[in-house]
């Protein structure tokens, strides 16, 4: 039931923040134009508060502004929604101050004056990475638990938590590699803590205070790539007004961290595998051949030898990238990991919803082992931030958990799609599909809305944020449904 929540239309949220009103202004327009709905601010303080209370899918901050500048509302938006993309907006748009946003966490920077294509084509890569992080990416995060709550002794290394066979096999193989130059190349299946693994091996390596630069090679067009990983000169293609470090360029001296390298299409291939070999390239549109030092770990849920065989990706590519090999084990084969990692998670999303969810009871916790999770972590971890969510007692139990998990995994269909279609008798043949569609999605809507206004005493600021919809979506939502706050 509660996968439904896609189901309710939103126009993707941006948040655009600059004292200066006409530039403001002129960004809004823009935006708005391209089909978003933005929102803005005038000043780092006003953007955090209004993060804290909507769910936004993209900032667009100014780097230099009074009360609290573009690099600490950085900080802050990322420890409020650490998948947030935030693009920064500098008049000083030099390779140091880029390397000092990426490095700290943001998603690509723009330089004023800046070029309307430009803006268009970064928001959209921010937005699709955003969608990509939230069905693929894990982010266990690293947490402490309260000493008051029991739970089991754990193991927890580099922000990875567990103690079966193949995670203790994995905290050897990051404190043997870490601190070496080698590539890596990071295989596993969509959730399994592939980024997770790739920052442990920066951040325990000499290179920790240098540059970790993130690349979603799926979410770049084609056309783009080029330009993404290498750079550009002025004038190298229309709308390239300055020239421009690639990620490669940015990531000297740190860490490039190539997700999804299966995307990659030929033509780039040959180019990585020059850098690889001589650590060279030229920015598009350049003649200088620049020098770098940057250590790769790539990652990617393909079979690439399987691509390899299939002419899909180049051999002697596959051998550079993988000289250190560390594939992640699905979580249905360290099912053992399952309990440590619920503890985890409730303790986590208590604290972001404001909850106090001690545990899960036995029957649950045994379903939970039990399910096969084809979504690896990132599944388990949206299981129990919906179930804490929804909770009325002091644990989880079974009737929390969605259908399809307490079900064992057996069911195919969408979670909680038998429950609403409960006491329609329709048939198909009476209105069609379309209408029956219709009808289901609106009774998930009106059902999960309704509990999100009881969850938050009938405040639709917070309901919304829960949903992870704009308030203003909730409202004609409701109005549509005609729905009450106090309903």
């Amino acid at each position: 039931m509660w996968a439904a929540i896609d189901m309710l239309p939103a126009k993707q949220q941006i948040l655009v923040v600059d004292d200066e009103a006409n530039l403001r202004r002129v960004l809004v327009a823009q935006l708005a134009r391209d089909g978003y709905e933005v929102h803005s601010a005038a000043d780092g303080e006003s953007a955090l508060a209004f993060l804290k209370e909507h769910h936004i899918d993209l900032v667009v901050t100014d780097l230099r502004m009074p009360r609290m500048n573009g690099m600490d509302l950085l900080r802050a938006a990322l420890r409020e929604d650490p998948d947030i993309p935030v693009v920064i907006l500098t008049a000083h748009g030099t390779v140091d101050n880029a390397v000092e946003a990426l490095k700290t966490g943001a998603f690509d920077y723009i330089s004023k004056p800046f070029d309307q294509n430009e803006v268009r084509m970064i928001v959209r890569k921010g937005l699709r990475t955003r969608a990509l992080a939230s069905r693929e990416a894990s982010h266990q995060g690293e947490g402490h638990a309260d000493d008051s709550a029991p739970r089991p002794p754990s193991r927890t290394r580099f922000g990875i938590i567990g103690r079966s066979n193949a995670i203790v096999e994995l905290y050897n193989m990051i404190d043997r590699v870490a601190d070496t130059p080698t590539t890596v190349l990071v295989t596993g299946e969509s959730g399994t803590g592939k980024e997770l693994v790739a920052r442990a091996l920066h951040v325990h390596s000499r290179r920790k205070d240098q540059p970790f630069i993130k690349v979603n090679c799926a979410a770049i067009p084609k056309n783009l790539m080029e330009s993404e990983l290498f750079g550009y000169e002025k004038g190298a293609f229309t709308g390239a007004v300055g020239s421009k470090p690639g990620r490669f360029e940015l990531a000297s001296g740190g860490t490039l961290f190539l997700d999804e390298i299966g995307e990659i299409p030929p033509e780039m291939q040959v180019k990585l595998l020059r850098v690889l070999q001589e650590s060279e390239f030229e920015r598009v549109g350049g003649v200088k051949t620049l020098k770098v030092d940057v250590r790769l770990v790539a990652a990617t849920n393909r079979d690439l030898r399987r691509e390899v065989a299939t002419g899909g990706f180049r051999e002697d590519l596959f051998y550079r990238l993988n000289v250190v090999p560390m594939e992640l084990s699905p979580l249905r084969e360290r099912s053992g990991d399952v309990p440590e990692l619920v503890a985890f998670f409730i303790e986590k999303f208590n604290k972001r919803l404001n909850k106090s969810v001690k545990g899960v009871d036995e029957d649950a916790l045994k379903v939970l082992i039990a399910y096969s999770w084809p979504g690896n972590i990132r599944e388990l971890e949206n299981v129990i931030e919906r179930s804490v969510l929804f909770a009325d007692a002091a644990t989880i139990s079974l009737a929390d958990l969605p259908a399809e998990v307490s079900g064992g995994g057996r069911s195919g269909g969408e979670p909680g799609m038998g429950h609403a279609f409960a006491g329609t008798g329709a048939v198909l043949g009476d209105a069609g599909l379309k209408a029956h569609v219709k009808a289901v999605a609106s009774r998930v809507e009106r059902e999960l809305i309704g509990r999100a206004l009881k969850q938050t005493g009938g405040n639709v600021t917070h309901a919304a944020r829960l949903l992870k919809i704009s308030r203003k979506g909730l409202q004609l939502k409701m109005k549509e449904l005609e729905l009450r706050s106090d309903s």
